[in-house]
Parts: C-alpha cells; structure tokens; sequence
C-alpha cells in the first residue's frame, strides 16, 4: 500500500483545511499552534515556532506510518514545502503538492490584511516539473 503525503497550499482563505478535511486523515496545521485561551495570535516569533512544532507534529505522524498524512499550510516558496518533501521522501511516501485557489470568494479566518495577501500571491512559488 503506499503512503501518502499531502501538502495543501493556498493563500489565507482559499480554503486549504476545508479540503484537507475532505480525507479523514491527519491534518498538520502550523495555525492551531497559534490560539491563546481560544484567540488567535500571530507574531513572527510564534509563527516560525508554530511551524517547528507542525513539521515536528508531521514527522510523528509519518514515522507512524499513517498512510496518509496531510500538510495545510500557506507554504508560499519553496524552501516551505521542501522540508515537508525531505521528510516524506526519507520516511517513503509518495508526496503530492495540492494549490488550493480561493474560486468560492472565502474569508480568511485570522483576519490576514488584504496587503499582505496580494504580497503573498505575488511570491507564490510553484513547481510545475
């Protein structure tokens, strides 16, 4: 049976756990490191170690050997999704990069600034071979 590890990419509100959800399968998510008593509060101090404690979560999980395993991140350049890939490769899984792209007009949930958001489509790195 192969394994399977799934990094959804998006920008914020494109929906990228919504679809993650869709599997049933083990979320990673660099967001749910971010609540304080139930709030959300970003900083770039606890957003660089809320991604050290959700890669950490995903090499656990592929460890484990689940047979999927699923990334939702922003993951923008490819430096984001690159460890996630070293990862899955090492631990022998098929890994796939799914763009999840905001077609249904969503909100994102953490109320990102629309000025940060057009600055993190113009970045979006994607590898197309």
């Amino acid at each position: 049976m192969t394994k399977s590890l799934i990094i959804v990419r998006g920008l914020p509100g494109s929906g990228k756990n919504t679809f993650a959800n869709l599997f049933g399968a083990p979320i990673c998510c660099a967001d749910d490191y971010l609540y304080i008593n139930g709030e959300y509060v970003w900083t770039p101090q606890r957003v660089s170690r809320a991604h050290m404690i959700c890669q950490s979560k995903c090499e656990d999980l592929l460890k484990k050997g689940e047979s999927i395993v699923i990334v939702a991140n922003t993951n923008i350049k490819e430096r984001d999704v690159n460890g996630y890939t070293k990862l899955g490769k090492q631990y022998g899984y098929t890994v796939f990069s799914i763009i999840v792209e905001n077609r249904h007009g969503g909100q994102n949930e953490h109320g990102v600034p629309d000025e940060m958001i057009a600055n993190m489509a113009k970045n979006f790195s994607v590898k197309l071979s």
